[in-house]
């Protein structure tokens, strides 16, 4: 390797080795209201993200005149992720990524608050028979306070979050990578497309 490309590789590792951060707050209770701002290289970049609902619409798009969406799902390949999850090593795999995933973000007050009605009060106590216990497993959990409620009368979801995140993208990447290289990942991607 020749010695210009071997100082860009590792200008390139010292870059992703740079912490990203991100701070937000954001509420969606009728409409997703918020802010977050993104820095890189200790504040020197800095880049403020604007909720979607701040953003200039775009203007309506004519269809295509192809086949539609229906069509295309039924002629096409289809994908069922249910055979995938009923490995055991493909969802230990997924797991323990999205563990070392948690573990990679540095997380200072961090805070999500999720309210959930079905407006119907017996739909929404069997959703609560499965988000209940979740919803202890959650109050355990290190670095973050996150709490579900139930509300039985009304049909509403309503999310309040705010925290401030940093991560190293080289981590992110050795994370990713691990995952690509997993077989018992690659067995569930191909589970996916064989019928249940």
């Amino acid at each position: 390797m020749s010695t210009a490309a071997l100082i860009i590789l590792l200008l390139l590792l010292a870059l992703l080795a740079v912490p990203v951060s991100l701070d937000y707050r954001f509420s969606w209770q009728r409409k997703l209201e918020g802010r977050a701002v993104l820095r890189w290289l200790f504040g020197l970049v800095r880049v403020q993200l604007l909720p979607c609902a701040e953003r200039q619409p775009f203007p309506p798009q004519v269809p295509p005149a192809g086949p539609s969406v229906e069509q295309a799902k039924t002629s096409g390949e289809k994908y069922n992720p249910l055979p995938a999850l009923r490995q055991k090593d493909f969802r230990q795999r997924l797991l323990r990524f999205a563990r070392d995933l948690w573990r990679a973000l540095h997380k200072r007050d961090l805070r999500l608050r999720v309210r959930i009605g079905l407006g119907d009060p017996a739909d929404t106590g069997q959703l609560w028979a499965l988000c209940g216990p979740l919803s202890g497993w959650l109050q355990t959990v290190e670095d973050a306070s996150i709490e579900l409620e139930p509300e039985f009368m009304d049909a509403v979801f309503e999310v309040d979050s705010s925290g401030r995140l940093s991560v190293i993208p080289l981590r992110l990447l050795y994370l990713a990578l691990g995952l690509l290289v997993s077989p018992p990942f690659w067995r569930g991607l191909r589970q996916m497309r064989w019928p249940a």
